[in-house]
């Protein structure tokens, strides 16, 4: 079984010169966790300029959905950079776009065929479902949830709501969105307890918030992530979205779902909201769709893309290459790896399941697919969040060969490419628990 490879300290000599110049001409305000300054990667391995390799489970913070430099996807982008590199869609027709377009809208079948708006990151695709719902309800408050992200731009940061410190300094806002609770169970914010709470989440947005400071009439959208991802990859009850569904369209509110990061594959259905038995009236992508190129879509039926032309635009957006990478990534995800991500998902949860049984610390083991989270709680009963602990076993993972990213306040996301392996899964875990033994014995 292939393993990690760790040749010295880390950082290593190259490393170490490449972060300080980093720190002379890099804006600060990114956030490096650990010192990994990768140069090269295949599959979910990445080698560093030092020569050390890594197992990664953050697949580029769950982008690189076929793997790093997957073959086909390098191919089909040398391929089209031979041809068009560049014309702007916004302006222009070219052929990599509408087959897009089409393939895209192909994976919704409906009566009403969904048409794509195409940018280049998951916050634009946020931005122009924002934009989209406004112009054709002509309402202009928002519903948006605790914990959320979706994206740092000011529209997509104005229905963010996951850390202070991504908002800090950038007020005000875009004014009407109203922030409500996310059904974290583990953390149930109505200190209620799934079932037997029937939904309380639900039930108090149209017994309480419509009835005291929102009027229903005059909002034009839900923005909700199907599974929340920089909130702490927290999985909602089934029949949640199901159940604010109805709600949204007994009122002509618009239901859109943010699937930057659950989506393309990632938890063993193309959409996460499959998972939930709901088509959204618009859906936000990126991330995974194009296996590392810039991309961004927003889709929405015939009937709700209403706006007129130069009502909104992207001059990079659905560029050649991007739109290419995308076609060729959507066929590995359909064949294989979208089925792949179930299984190695249901493996994945299994050995780390296994894990929390020997360590208290862990607290709550929750996903879908490759969409993992771990919890990491000082005790059990309390459910104190263990900041400072998590923070430092991610450490301890990059110190012994695997990649890791936190999300929330104290939870660990696993989240590889959909083509890992059970070996690269059941090294994944038997990694993380030395971690944990480092880090606690």
């Amino acid at each position: 079984m292939r393993r990690p490879t760790i040749c010295g300290p880390l950082p290593g000599p190259k490393a170490q010169a490449l972060i300080a110049k980093d720190h002379l001409y890099v804006s600060p305000s990114y956030t490096r966790i650990y010192p990994l300054v990768a140069e090269r990667g295949q599959g979910v391995w990445v080698e560093d300029v030092d020569g050390n390799r890594f197992l990664d489970f953050t697949s580029g913070i769950a982008v690189c959905a076929t793997g790093h430099c997957h073959p086909q996807v390098v191919r089909a982008v040398q391929e089209q950079a031979q041809r068009l590199l560049h014309m702007s869609g916004t302006d222009f027709y070219y052929t990599p776009q509408i087959r897009l377009a089409e393939k895209l809208s192909s994976l919704l079948p409906q009566e009403d065929p969904f048409k794509v708006y195409f940018g280049n990151s998951g916050a634009e695709a946020v931005e122009a479902a924002f934009k989209l719902a406004r112009w054709h309800t002509r309402r202009e408050l928002n519903i948006a949830f605790f914990g959320a992200f979706h994206g740092r731009t000011m529209g997509a940061l104005s229905l963010t709501a996951s850390k202070t410190i991504q908002k800090r300094h950038y007020h005000p806002f875009v004014p009407g969105i109203t922030h409500i609770p996310y059904p974290y169970c583990y953390r149930c914010p109505y200190n209620l307890v799934y079932p037997s709470c029937d939904l309380e989440c639900v039930r108090w947005v149209e017994d309480t918030l419509f009835r005291t400071t929102m009027p229903p009439e005059e909002v034009a959208a839900f923005f909700v992530e199907p599974i929340q991802g920089e909130g702490g990859y927290i999985v909602p009850p089934p029949e949640f979205h199901r159940r604010l569904h109805a709600i949204a369209h007994r009122y002509g509110i618009l239901y859109v779902a943010d699937e930057v990061q659950t989506g393309i594959g990632r938890t063993g259905k193309m959409f996460a909201m499959e998972h939930f038995g709901v088509v959204p009236d618009i859906f936000a992508l990126a991330k995974g769709i194009a296996s590392g190129l810039p991309l961004g879509a927003m889709m929405a039926p015939t009937s709700i893309m209403t706006w007129e032309a130069g009502s909104h635009a992207s001059t990079f957006g659905g560029n050649p290459l991007a739109c290419q990478a995308a076609l060729e990534t959507l066929a590995l995800v359909e064949s294989h790896l979208m089925d792949n991500a179930a299984l190695m998902g249901r493996r994945l949860l299994e050995g780390l399941r296994r894990l929390q049984q020997e360590w208290e610390c862990l607290g709550d083991v929750r996903g879908l697919g490759l969409m993992v989270g771990v919890e990491l709680v000082k005790d059990r009963h309390t459910k104190e969040r263990a900041v400072e602990w998590r923070n430092r076993l991610i450490q301890e993972a990059f110190q012994r060969g695997l990649l890791l990213l936190g999300c929330g306040e104290n939870t660990v996301r696993f989240c590889p490419a959909l083509t890992v392996t059970a070996d690269e899964v059941d090294c994944a875990v038997e990694l993380f628990e030395r971690a944990l033994g480092a880090l606690f014995r």
